[in-house]
């Protein structure tokens, strides 16, 4: 017999540790070879880890939270066969697989430990139920409350409605719940790992760094709605349009003359650079938590193609298969709450970025409009606030103001979105 120790192999150029987020094996466990056993997530991707021999695991590193530092014992398999080759544990030998090492172990492997048995539980008594006399209605009306009918004290033998309404008014309530009433439960301590703890020091990094203002503006996007529906009605096979891919175009036809807000500040440096390209970030909430999947050269793209890439992007993301190089890099970054959008955002900026946009719901009011005779009449109009955060170290406030009523210009006047 001899033990194998897995070693956390080097899974991303820089990284220096991984976080435990999910065992898929216990100690005691039987494993395969090439059989997942464990979740790992550095700060741009969950990895999973794959055993690369097979046998029954007798150590793991550690428990879920955790960070290993690369290098580091990850877990340590005992394996059988003729074909391992046993080397002292003061000099272990490297093995064919990255990662992983042979030690053999003198002593014979501890057995697992037993899993501790649940406490007893004690067996309620019966409980005898007399028959209750009621009619139909009343039994109706004690099921839709969620009375229990032998909790009620009736005044003679049949439980009538008057007696429902004593117990509810007086009664002791014992067994009694309101329809769709909250009630109490149990307190649910839920350790902030994985994803989560990366939102959680990111958000504490960029809001503890960074001195955010929060600018927003209202647009008309009346004529947008009405050229949206157009093109999704003669869309074919391509992708239907949501709000996004229009708001996108729009900010990357602004951007020019206001670079400032398309930037990166390495505040440690002191040096800002204002980028050329458009790398947008697009805020997705998954079940994992909030992820930032990134349009590369957003740019050059039009409205169709920036809804295939978001949709594309929005999927990688849910079902956790978007790629390290697809959640980093971005320029600027646009956050949506979709038709839960509120009325209006104050985004948290997604650091080292300068800014983040937000697009609120589209919600229909009256509006004043000029008539053909030059007067006022009243008019039903699709309104939508759009938020922008900035960074006042390196965007005035003037900037950023003057930025959203350039978007605004845009989206107000959609054709300009096609114009060139």
């Amino acid at each position: 017999m001899a033990r194998f120790t897995f070693r956390l192999p080097d899974i991303g150029e820089g990284i220096a540790e991984a976080e435990i987020v999910a065992w898929h094996v216990k100690i005691g466990d039987k494993v395969s070879e090439d059989q997942q056993v464990a979740d790992m997530m550095t700060d741009k991707a969950t990895v999973e880890m794959e055993s690369p021999v097979s046998g029954v695991v007798v150590e793991l590193a550690g428990e879920v939270g955790d960070q290993v530092a690369i290098g580091s014992a990850l877990m340590v398999i005992e394996v059988e066969g003729d074909d391992v080759v046993e080397t002292p544990a003061a000099e272990p030998a490297e093995a064919e697989t990255p990662g992983v090492e042979e030690v053999v172990e003198a002593a014979p492997a501890p057995a697992p430990m037993p899993a501790p048995e649940p406490a007893p539980v004690a067996a309620s008594e019966p409980v005898a139920h007399k028959q209750v006399l009621a009619s139909p209605a009343v039994r109706a009306r004690a099921k839709d409350l969620g009375i229990d009918l032998a909790s009620v004290k009736a005044d003679g033998n049949h439980v009538r409605h008057a007696d429902l309404d004593a117990y509810l008014r007086y009664g002791s309530g014992q067994g009694y719940h309101a329809p769709h009433a909250s009630r109490a439960r149990e307190d649910q301590p839920i350790k902030v790992i994985g994803m989560r703890r990366r939102i959680a020091e990111n958000m504490a990094a960029s809001k503890r760094a960074i001195p955010h203002f929060t600018y927003v503006d209202e647009i008309d996007v009346t004529a947008l709605e009405a050229m949206r529906a157009d093109l999704n009605d003669n869309r074919g096979q391509r992708p239907k349009l949501t709000m996004l891919p229009f708001l996108i175009v729009a900010i990357c036809r602004a951007l020019p003359d206001f670079p400032m807000i398309n930037a990166r500040y390495d505040d440690e440096a002191g040096v800002v650079t204002r980028h050329g390209r458009v790398h947008l970030g697009m805020a997705a909430q998954t079940d994992a938590g909030l992820m930032v999947p990134v349009i590369r050269d957003a740019q050059d793209k039009n409205v169709w193609q920036l809804a295939a890439e978001i949709g594309r992007l929005a999927e990688a993301a849910r079902t956790g298969k978007a790629k390290s190089e697809e959640l980093s890099g971005s320029t600027l970054t646009v956050t949506s709450l979709g038709p839960l959008g509120g009325i209006a955002t104050t985004p948290v900026i997604n650091r080292p970025e300068v800014a983040i946009i937000g697009p609120n719901k589209i919600v229909e009011r009256p509006i004043f409009a000029k008539n053909s005779q030059g007067g006022d009449e009243i008019v039903r109009a699709k309104l939508m606030n759009l938020s922008i955060s900035c960074d006042h170290r390196v965007v005035d406030g003037w900037d950023a103001a003057s930025f959203v009523q350039a978007v605004k210009k845009l989206l107000e006047t959609p054709v300009l979105l096609f114009a060139d």
